[in-house]
């Protein structure tokens, strides 16, 4: 399993979703639809997206392999 991040690549919104998919070793379809599906259940799912949003840092970016110029 890979870090806790919120990737570069992948995103539709901030990144939650596929950060955890890549944690957990899922497609980020798969668990963009999980997500889907829990909010029909009660519970404070927006608020742990948001949460997650802000306590998950971004990947970093390997700016020793890409050149600037």
């Amino acid at each position: 399993m890979s870090a806790m991040v919120r990737p570069r690549d992948g995103r539709m919104i901030g990144g939650v979703c596929a950060g955890l998919a890549r944690r957990f070793g899922m497609t980020p379809r798969m668990m963009r639809a999980l997500f889907l599906v829990s909010c029909l259940l009660p519970g404070p799912q927006f608020l742990v997206y948001i949460a997650l949003w802000v306590l998950l840092p971004n990947e970093r970016a390997d700016f020793s392999a890409k050149a600037a110029w």
